[in-house]
């Protein structure tokens, strides 16, 4: 058992708010997090029924990739599907926490997730997320208060690096100025060149943190004028994740590669459409969870035989499959993301531990409820 806030920490550490769609609305949309939570429910949509399974299972707290509310509203009254969803959920306590595409790109999330139903060997992202802008500060510090400010910098968030923080590097030499009329120098006299024993300190800080680590550079810093210089670092890595996945399978012929998906994927009575040659050879698989028409340029420049993903809409797909690129699988959109429930179900009962329920829905909530 934990508290709601220490599985909403969990999950954003996984899958960071920070990473979604500007456009997206992501984190916890109601609760107490000082409740305690035992049993969790995961479902692709918050419909109607799925707020009734969840109140009819006492669920503490539903995690859901789509969001309930994508754009904003002023109330949840009951005469809505919406409305009536969360106000199932408050009415039994059930907290509201979404992931959506904050959950798509990232390790353990839901490209990689339908890429390892699918039997994707050495998965790659189809693009790879950019690294957080980094910069580099360097400051001249007294050497006798260089541990102070070292100490200063990294509360405010520079030294972070992988699984490490205070992360530094100092050196020594000598310092020279001359305090002019006016100054209040912390060594010196007005007038005369000064010589000073200094230690050269460097770290590396997240770009967004710059203010906050300058700021707290001059309030731990003895000097009336500090010397310091920030240099913003080249982009050279890249960060884990990424959006969509490219991988290898036992060679199979496009029709026998449909199949397997369509084994792989709950069904749906959208089921699974391909096109291209049935006997077409396919190795690499290049996909994307949830609609990812939006990627079929840069997947036509990749080793990709077949491009699974959802919602293709007719033009593009048909000028698409004239370029002679890969072939296209398409799929239900809510199969597709369904795939990454078990997976965040079993991550947080190994994180939690004991004492946390957890059950996916097995609801389908796919549109489509007919095929004539």
């Amino acid at each position: 058992m934990a508290t709601l806030k220490e599985i909403v920490d969990l999950v954003h550490g996984w899958y960071p708010p920070r990473t979604a769609e500007s456009w997206d609305a992501v984190g916890l949309v109601w609760g107490d997090p000082e409740h305690q939570v035992s049993k969790v429910m995961f479902a692709v949509d918050v419909t109607p029924e799925v707020a009734a399974e969840a109140a009819a299972w006492d669920a503490d707290l539903l995690i859901a990739h789509h969001p309930l509310f994508l754009k904003p509203v002023h109330g949840f009254a009951a005469t809505t599907p919406k409305g009536r969803s969360l106000s199932t959920l408050v009415k039994t306590g059930c907290a509201l926490l979404t992931a959506h595409t904050n959950a798509d790109q990232a390790l353990g999330g839901v490209s990689e997730a339908m890429a390892t139903a699918l039997g994707l060997a050495d998965q790659e992202p189809i693009i790879p997320t950019p690294a957080e802008p980094l910069d580099k500060l360097t400051v001249a510090v007294p050497a006798d208060a260089a541990a102070i400010v070292r100490a200063a910098l990294a509360e405010a968030g520079a030294g972070s690096i992988g699984d490490y923080d205070f992360a530094s590097f100092t050196s020594t030499g000598q310092g020279r100025f001359r305090p002019l009329a006016g100054a209040e120098p912390t060594i010196g006299t007005i007038g005369t060149i000064e010589e000073v024993e200094e230690s050269r300190i460097e770290v590396v800080l997240p770009r967004t943190r710059r203010r906050d680590v300058v700021t707290a550079l001059k309030a731990a810093h003895p000097y009336e004028e500090p010397a310091y210089d920030v240099v913003e670092l080249a982009d050279a890595e890249v960060a884990p994740g990424g959006t969509g996945r490219i991988g290898t399978i036992t060679p199979v012929t496009l029709e026998e590669f449909g199949a397997q998906v369509a084994a792989a994927l709950p069904e749906t009575y959208h089921g699974v459409r391909v096109g291209g040659d049935p006997t077409r050879r396919i190795r690499r698989v290049a996909l994307c969870g949830g609609a990812g028409d939006f990627l079929l340029d840069r997947v036509l420049h990749t080793d990709a035989d077949v491009y699974v993903t959802s919602d293709l809409r007719h033009h593009p797909a048909a000028e698409f499959l004239e370029k002679d690129g890969p072939a296209l699988v398409d799929v239900a959109h809510w199969a597709a993301e369904w795939t990454w429930l078990p997976v965040v179900a079993e991550r947080l009962r190994d994180a939690v531990g004991s004492g946390l329920d957890t059950r996916v829905s097995t609801l389908v909530t796919d549109p489509w409820t007919m095929r004539l």
